[in-house]
C-alpha cells in the first residue's frame, strides 16, 4: 500500500514526511479491508435475506454477537494507530527547532490571491511591519524608516529554503481564512487574520529541476484557483547567491554640488 500511495502521492521531501505516509498507508489498508468487508456483507445479506428465501418477514434482527465484537476490534486498531504512531509522531514534529540548530525564520502573509514572503536579511531581525502602511506596492506593510529592515527580502509567490537546515514560517492573512500547503514537505496550516501561527519543517531533497509548488487549500475567493506558489529547496551557497540578488539596493546619498565659483572681474 505503501508502494502504491508513493506513485500517486507527491515526492516527500521532509524529515517527518517518512512517519506521515506511513500512517496515512495503515489507515489506508484500515480502511481498505473494512470497505471489502462490508461490500462482501452487504451482497450476502442482498442474497441471504431475498424475499424468494423469507417470504415471512422477520423482525427481530441479528441475533449472534460477531458484529460488537468485530466493532470493537477496529475501534483496538484505530486505537493502536492513534496512540502507538499518530501521537508520538506529532509529539516529536511539535517541538520547535532550538536556536542551536539555526533554523531560517521566514514569514508568509497570504492574501487574495498570492502569497507574500518575507525574510529578515543578513542581520536576522524582521523590520517593523504596520498594517497602516501596507499599499499596492508594500503589501506587506514594511517601515522604510526602520533601520533593521532595510536589508530585509519580500518576495511574491516564490519561497527558498535551504537544504537541510530547519525552517521555521510565521504563517499570517491579510484578510480571509487561507490554507498554507507545501505538498512536497506535507505541511498544512490555516492563515488567520490577526494571528501568526509557525510551523516548521526540515528539507531533506532539493527540487533538482522539479517543480514544487505552494497550494492554497481552503476556498478563499473567486480567485482561489490562481493562488500558487513556487518552492525552491536551494544549497547554502544557492541560497547566499539568490538572497543577495534580492536585496534591496542602498539609496546612496546624493553629493551636494560644488559651489560655482563666481569669474573674477576683469582688471
Amino acid at each position: 500500500m505503501r508502494e502504491l500511495l508513493a506513485r500517486i502521492m507527491p515526492v516527500d521531501a521532509s524529515a517527518h514526511g517518512a512517519e506521515l505516509d506511513r500512517l496515512t498507508a495503515y489507515v489506508h489498508v484500515l480502511m481498505l479491508v473494512l470497505f471489502l468487508f462490508w461490500i462482501t456483507y452487504f451482497v450476502y445479506v442482498l442474497w441471504r435475506f431475498r424475499e424468494k428465501r423469507n417470504p415471512i418477514p422477520r423482525y427481530d434482527g441479528m441475533r449472534s454477537h460477531w458484529s460488537t465484537w468485530a466493532e470493537a476490534a477496529v475501534a483496538i486498531i484505530e486505537v493502536v494507530l492513534l496512540v502507538g504512531i499518530a501521537i508520538p509522531a506529532w509529539s516529536r514534529w511539535a517541538k520547535r527547532p532550538v536556536d542551536g540548530a539555526n533554523p531560517l525564520e521566514i514569514r508568509v502573509v497570504a492574501e487574495q490571491f498570492a502569497w507574500n514572503v518575507h525574510y529578515p536579511g543578513p542581520d536576522n531581525i524582521f523590520g517593523r511591519a504596520d498594517v497602516k502602511l501596507v499599499s499596492s506596492t508594500n503589501p506587506l506593510g514594511l517601515d522604510p524608516d526602520d533601520p533593521a529592515g532595510r536589508d530585509d527580502v519580500a518576495t511574491l509567490n516564490e519561497l527558498h529554503v535551504e537544504l537541510n537546515r530547519p525552517v521555521i514560517i510565521h504563517v499570517r492573512s491579510k484578510d480571509v481564512i487561507h490554507s498554507f500547503f507545501l505538498p512536497v514537505m506535507r505541511v498544512k496550516q490555516d492563515a488567520i487574520p490577526g494571528m501568526d501561527v509557525p510551523v516548521h519543517f526540515p528539507p531533506i531533497a532539493a527540487n533538482a529541476g522539479r517543480q514544487w509548488d505552494i497550494a492554497c487549500a481552503q476556498l478563499c475567493g473567486l480567485g482561489h484557483y490562481r493562488m500558487r506558489g513556487m518552492l525552491f529547496v536551494d544549497t547554502h551557497a544557492e541560497l547566499l547567491d539568490w538572497m543577495t540578488s534580492m536585496a534591496p539596493e542602498e539609496t546612496a546619498p546624493e553629493e551636494t554640488p560644488a559651489a560655482e565659483t563666481a569669474p573674477a572681474p576683469a582688471t
